[in-house]
């Protein structure tokens, strides 16, 4: 597999921050709320700070959530930059149940172009550009600081075989009534319907790997949320698209607030 400079800088980036991530994992933590209510706690910050360090290697911008905000008027001529979720699923960090995810994506002419999503309580690792397709690999602690070891070892998605079931993944801490009509109306068609719960960007490789066939998502997100899922799910074939437009998400625009979505 040819590995690509911006691929390794970023998985590389993204197994550090979620080392840092695990010294505090299972800690007594009182977390900050932030003003949409949303827990902000020092694994954020630390990871934040590695990979802001990291990145910054590259001479692109960045734009994370936990980063201080970029005004539209600035943020519009960038042409490519990255994107960075340092710690997605902070209430699964919190509850201690291992589903949060780190998340770093490379966004080209508002496109999500690469991807990288790191769940270190679970040594889960999963990575995709438009150039080489997505890829999962088994990413435990012995092996986090060979790079290209990892890499070596990966296994292209989706993966072969099928399931019986129609498979559905919804969020384990934001569903909502909306979502729950959604689900309603699509058993009326599939009594064979499986709905499983699960946090953070893991669900979007679920369907990347195509373990599961759909994740609708109706209560708000932000662009950084769904951005490096969103860069594997392509890469896999499949699509995030707009429930507004009917079209494939974009990125870096004036209001950074998702539409409704959903991968599949």
């Amino acid at each position: 597999m040819m590995i690509l400079p911006e691929i390794e800088i970023a998985v590389q980036a993204a197994l550090d921050a979620g080392q840092s991530i695990l010294t505090s994992y299972g800690q007594d933590i009182q977390p900050e709320y932030k003003s949409d209510n949303t827990p902000l706690t020092i694994a954020d910050r630390s990871s934040h700070e590695l990979i802001l360090r990291q990145l910054e290697e590259t001479g692109l911008p960045i734009l994370s959530e936990e980063g201080i905000p970029v005004p539209y008027a600035e943020r519009k001529a960038w042409s490519t930059f990255w994107m960075v979720d340092p710690l997605d699923g902070t209430r699964e960090f919190l509850a201690r149940n291992g589903e949060f995810t780190v998340n770093i994506a490379l966004i080209s002419e508002g496109q999500p172009v690469l991807g990288v999503i790191y769940a270190p309580a679970k040594g889960q690792l999963y990575f995709a550009s438009t150039k080489i397709g997505a890829f999962y690999v088994d990413a435990p602690n012995d092996m986090i600081h060979s790079t290209e070891r990892l890499i070596e070892s990966a296994l292209r998605m989706p993966f072969p075989g099928t399931h019986d079931s129609f498979r559905i993944v919804a969020s384990r801490s934001h569903m909502d009534e909306k979502t729950l009509s959604y689900l309603e109306r699509l058993r009326e068609n599939n009594p064979d319907l499986d709905v499983l719960r699960c946090g953070s960007a893991l669900k979007f490789c679920m369907v990347a790997s195509g373990e599961i066939n759909s994740y609708p998502r109706f209560s708000p997100t932000m662009e950084w949320d769904t951005a490096a899922g969103h860069a594997i799910l392509n890469a896999a074939g499949r699509t995030l698209i707009d429930i507004v437009n009917g079209s494939e998400l974009v990125y870096n625009k004036e209001d950074l607030h998702n539409p409704g979505f959903i991968a599949q």
